[in-house]
């Protein structure tokens, strides 16, 4: 962008730009990993009606540490990851980007390491925040190279090293064996291990929650937009060490997650069965559409989430991406020459995704 002469803008931002996916209108949106599930009736007027009850109180602010998410949040994790973790070990935010910006604001002095491609806001937030970000190298098709991955930590030294997992944008996940031989080279630097497990419901690879209680230097984040279908929401949580969730309380804005924004996704926890009896269908979909997408000749990055990187067409990424949102369909350059992304949609979406890709490779 050109910016006015007039703006005192931090130079280091000039030539940056806003992080965000195209919002165009389309028949299938499957460029954003949304869960393409609506809340069920009965789940909208239980929220509908928490709300009503917090809107009696909207002059007061609201419970500054969101003492009620945060214990339902512990009672889930503890359920799904066979962990005792209590309300000491998770802080909540508005999305998993405001807990990423809090990490950085409280840790960031040094360097972060990523793994790329990986979530590009890391690196983005990084950058907002002051801290050198370093590029990580993955393998060639994708997977993390645990050795050289702790080859670069060892002679970085980062105070905060990231991996996700499943990673986005490929979708490949990595084991809670390679996860403790990574959390074990950063305790020797004395850095924090970021794990990023947005869409860990999709896996089924065990949780790094299962390490925190044995390494207090492991950081978990989660969110509430994927597997519970709550993205409009903005809720993201971290599972980690108390000491951890203290500093949050250093750098965290005063009375940052609403009253209505803490009722609503009290309720959502509380319909937790329903919402996740979704993903194993979302599975179902991912699988089936990996085999239509072989059987079109196309190559695909193995998946444990919700999305599917997909390669082997003729036309340019960029092209494809354009004539796909011509016939309704959009999904997402990632900006990985010769790849794109689908999201996993409804049955009608993914049809209307397929049927349109036939008709252009």
């Amino acid at each position: 962008m050109n910016w006015p002469t007039w703006l005192p803008l931090r130079k280091d931002l000039t030539p940056l730009t806003p992080y965000g996916a195209p919002q165009v209108p389309a028949q299938a949106s499957l460029n954003t990993n949304e869960n393409p599930y609506s809340p069920s009736p009965a789940l909208q007027k239980a929220i509908a009606d928490a709300v009503m009850v917090a809107a009696a109180n909207l002059n007061r602010y609201p419970d500054r540490d969101a003492n009620e998410l945060r214990t339902k949040l512990a009672g889930y994790i503890n359920s799904t990851s066979r962990v005792n973790l209590t309300i000491d070990n998770i802080w909540a935010a508005n999305g998993s980007n405001e807990i990423i910006q809090s990490i950085f604001l409280a840790f960031g002095q040094g360097s972060a390491l990523g793994f790329t491609p990986s979530y590009s806001m890391h690196p983005l937030i990084a950058k907002v925040c002051g801290t050198n970000w370093v590029d990580g190298k993955r393998n060639s098709d994708f997977s993390l190279n645990v050795e050289l991955a702790i080859e670069q930590i060892v002679q970085i030294k980062p105070a905060l090293t990231f991996i996700t997992t499943p990673n986005n944008p490929t979708g490949g996940s990595v084991s809670i064996s390679q996860i403790k031989s990574l959390a074990d080279a950063v305790a020797k630097v004395n850095g924090l291990l970021i794990v990023d497990e947005a869409y860990a419901e999709f896996s089924t690879e065990d949780s790094a929650v299962t390490l925190i209680a044995k390494n207090p230097h492991v950081v978990v984040i989660r969110t509430m937009s994927k597997a519970f279908a709550f993205a409009g929401a903005r809720v993201g949580y971290m599972l980690c060490d108390s000491s951890v969730k203290d500093a949050m309380m250093l750098v965290r804005l005063p009375y940052h997650l609403s009253a209505l924004t803490q009722a609503a996704a009290s309720v959502a926890i509380d319909f937790k069965d329903e919402l996740l009896g979704y993903v194993s269908e979302l599975i179902r979909a991912r699988e089936a559409m990996t085999a239509q997408l072989h059987a079109l000749g196309l190559k695909v990055v193995p998946s444990s989430a919700n999305f599917i990187l997909f390669t082997g067409f003729k036309a340019e990424a960029p092209k494809l991406w354009s004539e796909l949102l011509g016939k309704g369909v959009l999904i997402r350059d990632v900006g990985l020459p010769g790849y794109l992304r689908v999201t996993v949609g409804n049955e009608a979406e993914n049809t209307l995704f397929i049927t349109a890709l036939k008709e252009l490779i």
